[in-house]
């Protein structure tokens, strides 16, 4: 009886164990996502929106802001997963030098193991923060 209880306590350790698993890798998967897409939309929308005008006119970089905001928009929206409820903020758009400041939240789910077999839902809030100033590498 006794070898049997503790068989039974391993195995629910090892479900338990492999639900907080699965939780904290969707969790941890989602936040990469988020950065790295966040990353590569603004630099992308960023270069896009070069104002070639100005430069040849000043020598100085200028991006439009409403040109950004359409160009972020769109790729963040290709490129973002579609089970997922993201909230885009554009934090601030300088346009001379060129400077933008993004932040999205994202919410991620998944089931925690309660005991006596039930689960529960819980939800989680992701916030990534971008702040990018456009260089010239020449």
């Amino acid at each position: 009886m006794n070898k049997s209880l503790w068989s039974i306590l391993v195995i629910v350790l090892g479900v338990a164990s492999i639900f907080f698993i699965t939780l904290f890798q969707t969790i941890t998967n989602t936040d990469e996502h988020n950065s790295q897409l966040l990353k590569e939309a603004a630099e992308a929308a960023m270069w896009e929106s070069v104002d070639y005008a100005y430069y040849r006119k000043t020598g100085y970089h200028r991006i439009d802001r409403e040109k950004f905001v359409e160009n972020f928009i769109r790729r963040f929206g290709d490129s973002a997963s579609r089970s997922r409820e993201y909230k885009v903020e554009i934090v601030d758009v300088n346009e001379t030098p060129p400077k933008v400041s993004i932040k999205v939240s994202s919410k991620a789910y998944g089931n925690a193991a309660v005991p006596l077999g039930s689960s529960e839902m819980v939800t989680f809030t992701l916030t990534n923060r971008y702040d990018s100033i456009l260089e010239n590498p020449y």
